[in-house]
């Protein structure tokens, strides 16, 4: 595939208004349960053990984030059933190289489950790729891992062979998005530094592509591909909102999720930016 359907995926998540169940942590939930909405899905957040599984039936794609560490138990139940059941199933692996209790739960999730899409920042994608653990715990990126134009050929590199290896979308996503199948890379440069300053805004980039997979399961790549684009631009028309308004953080988070909740087929195809970087091996 050489061509990403923005405008196609971005219609059809307005017409199905997906149901994405998301097993995600607390500090979040509330986040991505409201950009999920903003973006015209539907959030359930079911995430007992004791319901997980039976909850997915209702679903359109499953959201897994191991954020919420204590869930994995529910994770892997709710994740063997949406792939029993031919749903996407989408995986956020928070902080995976930082502990071993995190590294044995991304295995595991791994292991036991098939996931259509990866998503995660740098130091969490390279660390699934190359197995190294970052120099420090905790769930933001290693400037180590930052990527930028300069090392972009490793990092696109590096995307599609780990997209290759688990057959999953892998979607790094950071100052520079990365995107790949394994087949078409694809690098988009929307977004902004503030976006690093609230709580979660991964996480919820990793709710907008579930919502994006369940409308779209039969595009992944477009999917997620779209999911990332809005993302970013609505984080640059958060961010004019702020500068104009002369506010902080706390708004500029309001101000992201109203911007999702406002995007056009038109502004989105007007503000993005995009190339396909394809790297193919000999």
């Amino acid at each position: 595939m050489s061509k990403i359907d923005f405008a196609g995926s971005f219609a059809r998540v307005k017409e199905k208004e997906p149901l994405v169940q998301c097993i995600t942590n607390f500090v979040t939930v509330n986040d991505c349960a409201n950009i999920i909405l903003a973006a015209g899905g539907s959030p359930s957040m079911a995430r007992d053990i004791r319901e997980a599984a039976e909850a997915v039936g209702d679903a359109d794609a499953l959201v897994c984030n191991l954020g919420a560490i204590d869930l994995v138990d529910s994770m892997v139940s709710a994740g063997k059933r949406a792939n029993e059941l031919g749903l996407p199933v989408i995986l956020d692996p928070v902080g995976v190289g930082g502990t071993e209790l995190r590294r044995e739960a991304g295995r595991r999730l791994l292991d036991e489950v098939t996931f259509c899409v990866i998503r995660g920042n740098a130091s969490e994608i390279r660390y699934l790729a190359e197995h190294k653990e970052p120099s420090r715990s905790g769930v933001d990126v290693n400037i180590l891992d930052m990527v930028s134009r300069q090392n972009l050929p490793e990092a696109a590199g590096m995307v599609k062979r780990l997209a290759a290896h688990t057959g999953s979308v892998i979607a790094l996503s950071g100052e520079l998005d990365v995107i790949s199948d394994g087949n078409t890379t694809v690098v988009l440069e929307n977004g902004c530094p503030m976006m690093s300053r609230i709580t979660g805004s991964g996480c919820m980039l990793t709710s907008l592509i579930g919502a994006f997979c369940g409308a779209c399961p039969d595009d992944i790549l477009s999917a997620a591909c779209t999911a990332a684009a809005v993302m970013g631009i609505s984080g640059e028309l958060a961010e004019k909102q702020r500068l104009r308004k002369g506010s902080g953080n706390a708004t500029f988070r309001t101000d992201l999720i109203d911007a999702v909740f406002c995007m056009t087929p038109e502004k989105l195809l007007e503000e993005i930016h995009y190339e396909i970087f394809e790297r193919r091996d000999s």
